[in-house]
């Protein structure tokens, strides 16, 4: 492809700053006593959530069916395709619950890990519009509407509420050979230092993972190393803040000099987001304890690629004050005061549940109102836009607990999975706006925004890696080039 002289100009000029600039990152590591197993809790939301049960739906499977003129089928949507839907029936379950996803990195073939009321299915996606389920992990113990899969060096790690249910551990790469598919998989290993558990939490940079919401800890983090993931080995604690909902673990990069290179959790408390330090994990720290005005039930937090920035979802507050869907925004960029910049409110009273951010785009799993794609470029000034949307519950958008429990954007191929509670596993392709590199907020690309991505060279900051490949590397610095003066 021929390049214009200003195109040329610009390319090497960024080429050049490269050649002059490095950057440089540290961290650290370490386990406190559990504390005795308590019986499983229903919390405020698992009570609501029950209360609206409801059968499974009966729609059969769709094959890929293009968003037009605001519906795919008989799902509304918006800038997002349906490539497949596989409904329970064909998991052999009656309910749905959360979902991760798996790329082999030998193969690069993708995976959805499903939840299941009675197990964890796995769903071979590497061709998203012929999916092919390839089997069932059986729940350890009993069947639960709760179930959460993460994921780890090849492996998934899958708790329950369902009791005594502990940590089940299975090998990913079972999935590369199975003849005769479905089939019923075995765990490869387990961990038992607690019963049940709501949410597991991993952070795949340090190797831990992180149980929160069980009968240990006063139900806060309860710490496992994972490095090597056969053998699991318990940790330590923190219970000082009490139940932990869910939480986000990461080896910290943001912009709070006083915690550089530490790892921090933010956990979302019921009523506070709460950031500990847990580098030491003999000794875990709180750092911050934040309540906000209309909380009803804190659930579930994500930050940005930066770690500048968190969005927020409260799962009672809908059905508590009457609100459209409210995703609070958070500037965290002093760990020791989070302060809330405002929020966004949604075109629907639906309830927010689960948020992942990825590439400046939030994906939310907002009940009845399914997929929901937020642009984030306005972050910094509390103001974001929905750029996208599918309906898996096409009744209504009703403030009630059915449609979309999870979502998982992380997938390189672009494709986006949604687990449904009464519906299944529904693969989709988002068609977003080509984003605007303005990191500094100018208004437009300029040199600053270029000098930002020249000076992450050779690091993972996944914010400026534009093509995915895992490092900041010469291909990103000419793809943020060859937009210089674009204004955003």
């Amino acid at each position: 492809m021929k390049r214009s002289a200003p195109q040329r100009f610009r390319l090497l000029a960024a080429l050049i700053m490269l050649a002059t600039m490095i950057g440089g990152q540290t961290a650290v590591f370490a386990q406190e006593t559990v504390t005795n197993e308590q019986p499983p809790v229903l919390t405020k939301t698992m009570q609501a959530l029950l209360a609206d049960q409801q059968p499974a739906s009966n729609r059969a499977a769709q094959a890929a069916t293009p968003c037009v003129a605001g519906f795919a089928g008989a799902y509304p949507c918006d800038n997002v395709d349906l490539l497949a839907y596989m409904p329970l029936a064909t998991f052999g379950s009656s309910s749905g619950n959360d979902s991760w996803g798996w790329t082999d990195p030998l193969t690069g073939k993708e995976y959805a890990l499903m939840g299941l009321r009675d197990g964890t299915g796995f769903v071979d996606i590497s061709d998203p519009e012929n999916p092919l389920y390839l089997g069932k992990l059986p729940t350890r113990t009993s069947s639960s509407t709760w179930r959460d899969i993460k994921v780890f060096d090849n492996y998934a790690f899958v708790v329950s509420e369902a009791s005594g249910h502990g940590m089940q551990v299975f090998d990913l790469t079972q999935l590369r050979n199975v003849p005769n598919p479905p089939v019923t998989f075995s765990q490869t290993t387990y961990y038992g230092d607690f019963g049940s558990a709501h949410n597991i939490v991993i952070n795949e940079d340090s190797g831990y993972a992180y149980a929160v919401g069980t009968g240990t800890c006063s139900g806060g983090l309860h710490m496992v190393n994972i490095q090597d993931p056969t053998n699991p080995t318990n940790a330590g604690c923190f219970s000082a803040d009490g139940y932990t909902h869910d939480a986000q673990c990461v080896n910290y990069i943001g912009p709070d000099a006083d915690h550089q290179g530490e790892e921090i959790c933010f956990n979302s408390n019921e009523d506070t987001l709460t950031i500990v330090d847990v580098t030491n994990k003999a000794a875990p720290a709180q750092v911050s304890r934040t309540g906000y005005a209309n909380s009803a039930y804190t659930h579930q937090a994500w930050t940005d690629e930066t770690q500048t920035y968190l969005l927020l979802d409260d799962e009672l507050d809908e059905q508590s004050y009457g609100f459209n869907t409210r995703t609070r925004i958070w500037d965290i960029s002093d760990l020791d005061s989070p302060q809330l910049l405002g929020f966004y409110a949604g075109s629907t009273a639906a309830i927010d549940h689960n948020l992942y951010i990825k590439d400046g785009y939030a994906y939310e799993a907002n009940y009845r109102a399914g997929l929901q794609i937020l642009d984030l470029s306005g972050m910094a000034s509390a103001r974001l836009s929905q750029v996208g949307y599918f309906d898996i519950y096409p009744a209504n958008n009703n403030a009630n607990f059915n449609g979309a429990w999870s979502v998982y954007p992380y997938f390189a191929s672009g494709v986006v999975i949604i687990s449904g509670i009464e519906q299944g596993l529904f693969i989709v392709r988002p068609h977003l706006p080509t984003p605007c590199y303005d990191f500094n907020g100018s208004g437009t690309v300029d040199i600053g925004d270029i000098t930002l991505v020249t000076a992450a060279w050779g690091t993972d900051n996944t914010l400026y890696d534009f093509n995915g490949n895992g490092t900041v590397d010469v291909d990103d610095i000419q793809t943020i080039a060859l937009t210089w003066e674009n204004a955003c």
